[in-house]
């Protein structure tokens, strides 16, 4: 099963509808022990980056970083996937599980905030998230925090500047869009996720 995080944050309705429609055996749930036994995780959001303490709160984080360390596919989307990083300015009290370097930051007020609609991607390097997909495809966005870019980042998008819209390194996953949202070029993106 694919265990489909619920903690609180929106969106995750239309990521199990995605996987559904993908054929794939995925739950929504926020039992610890149902993460643990899972063969990958997805963990959504939308909100604020302090709503991911509830995961440490609930026993969430520690089944997850469990799942991790036993090398579970595991795949951040929007706010899950800055919860991966050591932190965020939206919310500096509240630790990420830091498994990328740095802390997501705000747009410049040289932009609109939040960055909602359809962007283009600029894939970096060789991925196993993005294989078969065009270099330059169009995704949806909705944030206001975003990642910055590092060793492990595989597609970038400009907005106020370059920022990370997707990391990976080795079973780790993130997506700072919303593939559940991006029509087939996201399908095809949680479908190379499943087949990992």
């Amino acid at each position: 099963m694919i265990a489909i995080v619920d903690y609180g944050a929106g969106n995750l309705v239309s990521v199990k509808k995605a996987l559904d429609w993908l054929g794939q055996d995925c739950a929504i749930t926020s039992d610890p022990a149902e993460v643990r036994r899972a063969r990958k995780i997805v963990l959504p959001g939308v909100g604020h980056f302090a709503s991911t303490a509830s995961l440490a709160k609930s026993g969430l984080q520690a089944a997850i970083s469990d799942a991790i360390s036993r090398k579970v596919p595991f795949l951040g989307i929007c706010v899950g996937m800055q919860w991966m990083f050591s932190g965020s300015e939206e919310s500096p009290e509240t630790r990420g599980l830091d498994l990328f370097p740095g802390t997501c930051a705000r747009f410049p007020q040289t932009v609109k905030s939040p960055h909602v609609g359809w962007n283009q991607l600029e894939i970096a390097s060789t991925s196993r998230l993005f294989r078969g997909l065009p270099p330059s495809p169009f995704v949806y966005f909705t944030h206001s925090y975003h990642a910055p870019l590092n060793g492990t980042t595989v597609a970038s998008c400009e907005y106020g500047g370059k920022f990370s819209a997707a990391v990976e390194r080795d079973l780790l996953f993130g997506v700072q869009f919303h593939p559940e949202k991006s029509g087939e070029i996201g399908l095809r993106l949680l479908a190379n996720f499943c087949a990992i």
